[in-house]
């Protein structure tokens, strides 16, 4: 052995060199070894879940996913400090660290179980019920909160400490915490006021206020909502309870109610046949319930007519297109019957004839005037006159 050797040879800690490369030497293999095993496993398990459809094989691929490199080094060189003769302070701080990961590992691997658990069946509820796919949000917490305070409890419990106490003394304790976080509490008992009471779900179109768009996630603390622009808006939970919600997405039917306007001058046999007329449009489309066709009144430049039917299937898009159907017939059918569909228009109607004589010429001014003298004027509105306004007679030039 070399004399630099024999210089690092002596007692370090009561362990001689070689026994700490033994020591380190172990802690490394383990986890070269286990890290290698992760890699290979992963791709292997991956490739074989993709073939099949079994369960098994996708929990083992989550389980190894789950597996975290520290924590296996954490355990590595608590196993290799075993070949060493260490301090009792050293060797108990091995130990306890060995238990604490150990405990975290094994909880990381059934969490990784669980979510797999609530994943598949998040995926079923999306396709067959959208409001167990929202309580499936707040279950997880739950689930997540239970099994972690578990692992801490059984952490704390096998490194010596009371549990019991420690228990007791989170109960005075938590009163202090829940006044500091009592918002964030707000939001999250509101949370399980959607998840209790639903409602909306999931896939929900909802309009809050000025805002409208499709629920995308309900979290703990804020509900996510995809805009028609496209981009994500979010919500506090408690202030979105607050607020009044409409959803478009339980609405069984959907009710159109719209008006047209002919002109004052349509013959009275004419305006008699619009509600038919209206009524064979509207009825000769699919999905679609008339209702009722009136004349309303006398409109300020119109003879109006309202429609009120409904849409058998709630979808947007097709009531949109129904609409635009019945609109185009209109057209057709009104263009055939000769009604004129009203517009703003007004018409002067002078009581006595127009004389126009040459003005004088102004001094110091070059070029005629021409004025115009009206014995009386006014104006009366038409079958689609705007509103009527006075004219003050021309005085003479």
């Amino acid at each position: 052995m070399t004399p630099l050797l024999q210089q690092f040879d002596g007692i370090l800690l009561n362990n001689s060199m070689q026994e700490w490369l033994i020591a380190f030497g172990v802690a490394i293999a383990i986890v070269v070894v286990v890290g290698l095993v992760r890699i290979v496993a992963i791709r292997l398990l991956r490739r074989f879940a993709a073939r099949t459809t079994t369960q098994l094989d996708d929990a083992l691929l989550s389980m190894l996913r789950a597996t975290r490199v520290w924590l296996v080094a954490v355990v590595a060189l608590s196993i290799g400090s075993q070949y060493l003769n260490l301090p009792r302070k050293i060797d108990l701080g091995f130990d306890r660290a060995f238990t604490i990961a150990l405990f975290v590992q094994a909880g990381l691997w059934v969490w990784a179980l669980v979510e797999l658990r609530l994943k598949r069946a998040r995926e079923r509820a999306l396709a067959h019920d959208p409001g167990a796919a929202t309580s499936l949000g707040a279950l997880a917490f739950i689930a997540r909160l239970v099994l972690w305070t578990i692992v801490l409890l059984m952490t704390l419990d096998n490194l010596g400490v009371n549990v019991t106490t420690l228990i007791a003394g989170l109960g005075v304790g938590g009163i202090a915490v829940a006044l500091a976080v009592q918002s964030i509490l707000g939001d999250l008992f509101a949370s399980l006021s959607i998840v209790i009471d639903k409602p909306f779900v999931i896939g929900d179109f909802i309009i809050v206020g000025e805002y409208m768009g499709t629920i995308e996630n309900v979290g703990l603390k804020t509900t996510r909502i995809r805009s028609l622009g496209g981009e994500q808006i979010v919500f506090s939970n408690a202030d979105l309870l607050k607020a009044r919600i409409r959803n478009y997405k339980r609405m069984r039917e959907r009710r159109v109610l719209f008006t047209l306007g002919v002109l004052y001058q349509t013959p009275i046999e004419k305006v008699e046949k619009i509600p038919q007329l209206v009524r064979e449009i509207v009825e000769a489309h699919k999905q679609v319930r008339f209702e009722r066709a009136h004349f309303k009144g006398f409109g300020d430049s119109s003879l109006d007519f309202e429609v009120v039917y409904w849409m058998l299937d709630p979808d947007f898009n097709l009531y949109m297109d129904t609409q635009q159907a019945i609109n185009l017939a209109l057209l057709r059918v009104f263009e055939r019957e000769r009604v004129g569909f009203a517009y703003p228009t007004r018409t002067l109607v002078i009581d006595s004839p127009v004389r126009f004589e040459p003005a004088l010429q102004a001094a110091g001014m070059g070029g005629d005037r021409v004025a115009a003298r009206v014995g009386a004027t006014s104006e009366r509105r038409t079958a689609t006159g705007d509103q009527s306004r006075s004219v003050a007679p021309a005085q003479p030039g």
